[in-house]
């Protein structure tokens, strides 16, 4: 009876799916388990999928609001791997026991901390085989995020130099592995001494001595100018693709250390060479116009690294399911194996070789019970390393 009742009772919680819960006054935020309705049938270009695990991103409260999304009850957990079980009568792309990875879309009524979910196949991708499921959801946002900067708001390609600000993040180790690999020169600053080893313990491949970072900014000490260190990497030439983590709009800004450490826009602009690619995670960037005019005297631009910009334009579905399903497979094989792999895209097989750089930052995994915790968290950016859930 009680081995029963035990098998029940985890049966209970793994039905549930955690959703976020916003008070009426809209200042605090709360994260509850609810029991989750039962599936309705799947059909037409649906997918079932039993979740195997499921990465934890913060919820941006503000582009919901804008884009008038606001929810007494959100779905939390959007980057999901798991299973294929059940397809719909006009589903293409995969068949049941296939194992798959995507991110949920933003108006998406599934929780992906649910033991089964719903989703149309254009949101999916082969998983790599020799991939773990922790890995695969855990770089999948992270991923993509780092793939839009270089291929589609610039161009990384051999010879050029890349900046990767705060390069010890999730994004930035992705991110420093992708240019390097493209042939770049990658520059990249750190926060504190730890994250300066994680970086100098990364080489290129295996059997290889060279650092995969040219050149580290340690810039919790002090010691470092960024603009100084830059241009005398580049031999006062200038980077040309410079990708940050925020930046100081003002010089004298509030005493919090991470806005201290952050570059202020200026420097920023000193640094861009002739013709480079300024991506920013700023959405209140402002420039005044000294600053356009030195970034039109270089042909300097800038552009905005939005998370979710592949979901809010179904004209751009196209080029989504195109890096899902073939660019950022091939970033999963080169940033995770060391052998030759085989995959699928569009029912044709496709060969990658390609030689491990190291494992993003990626937490142990979680177990559903702690995700509320988890989340939470997550959601006041307290967590450093990326954070998985293990269904």
């Amino acid at each position: 009876m009680l081995r029963a009742g035990t098998n029940q009772a985890i049966r209970e919680v793994t039905m549930k799916g955690l959703y976020w819960k916003q008070n009426s006054s809209g200042e605090e935020t709360n994260f509850v388990f609810l029991e989750k309705e039962n599936l309705p049938v799947v059909k037409d270009n649906y997918v079932k999928v039993q979740v195997k695990a499921c990465a934890l991103s913060r919820i941006d409260t503000k582009l919901l609001s804008e884009i008038k999304m606001e929810k007494e009850f959100l779905p939390v957990g959007r980057e999901v791997a798991g299973v294929v079980l059940e397809i719909g009568n006009k589903v293409s792309s995969f068949q049941p026991h296939d194992e798959v990875v995507g991110i949920l879309p933003l108006d998406s009524e599934e929780s992906g901390l649910s033991e089964d979910i719903l989703i149309h196949e254009h949101y999916l991708a082969q998983k790599p085989e020799k991939i773990s499921w922790i890995e695969s959801a855990g770089t999948l946002r992270d991923g993509v995020r780092a793939y839009t900067a270089l291929h589609y708001l610039s161009y990384v390609s051999t010879g050029k130099t890349v900046l990767v600000m705060n390069g010890a993040s999730p994004f930035g180790t992705i991110a420093i592995q992708l240019a390097q690999h493209r042939g770049a020169k990658v520059i990249s600053t750190v926060y504190s001494p730890e994250d300066k080893q994680y970086l100098e313990r990364l080489t290129p491949s295996v059997g290889v001595k060279q650092p995969l970072v040219a050149r580290i900014i340690d810039e919790s000490n002090g010691k470092y100018d960024l603009t100084e260190s830059c241009l005398e990497e580049t031999g006062g030439l200038g980077v040309d693709i410079i990708l940050d983590a925020g930046v100081r709009l003002h010089r004298k800004e509030d005493n919090a250390t991470s806005q201290q450490l952050l570059p202020h826009k200026h420097d920023i602009i000193t640094l861009l060479s002739v013709g480079g690619h300024w991506i920013t995670m700023e959405e209140n960037l402002q420039l005044d116009p000294p600053d356009s005019r030195r970034l039109f005297l270089k042909g300097a631009t800038v552009s905005f690294l939005n998370d979710e910009v592949w979901n809010l334009s179904n004209m751009q579905q196209g080029k989504y399911l195109y890096i899902l399903s073939s660019h950022l497979y091939s970033l999963f094989a080169l940033t995770m194996l060391s052998h030759t792999h085989f995959g699928r895209y569009n029912g044709k097989v496709i060969k990658w070789c390609f030689q491990p750089f190291g494992k993003p930052l990626l937490d142990e995994p979680i177990p559903l019970y702690e995700a509320k915790v988890s989340m939470e968290m997550v959601q006041k950016n307290q967590a450093r390393k990326k954070q998985v859930v293990q269904l």
